[in-house]
């Protein structure tokens, strides 16, 4: 890295990479969970779950907002020898750093079945929804301040989670099209061909 340089990751690529693999695997373990009876039966487990997702999708979407608009209206401009993380690459980190907190997950939520089917897959999926939601709401913050929000990757924890955690003490901001993902930490659609 050049010259006092940092290395930056895209919060909302961080924020986004754990909702696929929550909401497939919540997915999963629900579908699975309504094959087994359980001991309070289909209909209430089911039922269970679905409020357990609305729950857990609230929660998830709105905790920390305070914190990430507090960082992003603080953020100061990128250096231009910051080097930025490739989307990829974040959402790598992530997961890899994740993998066996997401088995774990994944086996209680099938486990739970025994008990109340398809409650805990619908509770996973419903915290992969909220990770959605969370990072499309600093995708609309990036799109109606015309600045991408990063954060620097030596600052996050180990396991590449945590944009908003006691660590992080400021973002660093650069133009709405640095990068390889939009608004949202989605993958940047490749200019069309006229």
């Amino acid at each position: 890295m050049a010259r006092g340089g940092q290395g930056l990751a895209r919060v909302a690529v961080v924020v986004r990479a754990g909702a696929a693999p929550l909401w497939w695997l919540g997915v999963c373990a629900a579908g699975i969970g309504v094959l087994v009876p359980g001991l309070t039966g289909r209909r209430i487990g089911v039922s269970a779950g679905a409020a357990l997702f609305v729950v857990a999708t609230a929660v998830v979407a709105y905790a920390g907002r305070r914190k990430y608009g507090s960082l992003a209206r603080s953020a100061a401009r990128a250096g231009k020898h910051d080097v930025l993380q490739d989307r990829a690459v974040s959402v790598r980190t992530w997961r890899r750093g994740h993998r066996w907190w997401l088995l774990l997950a994944f086996l209680a939520a099938l486990g739970s079945a025994f008990a109340v089917p398809a409650a805990g897959g619908l509770l996973l999926a419903g915290c992969g929804a909220g990770l959605w939601l969370k990072a499309a709401w600093i995708g609309r913050r990036e799109q109606d301040g015309d600045a991408l929000l990063w954060v620097r990757v030596d600052w996050l924890t180990k396991n590449g989670g945590r944009p908003a955690g006691k660590a992080v003490r400021a973002y660093r901001t650069t133009g709405i099209a640095a990068g390889d993902a939009a608004p949202g930490g989605t993958r940047r659609k490749p200019p069309a061909l006229v």
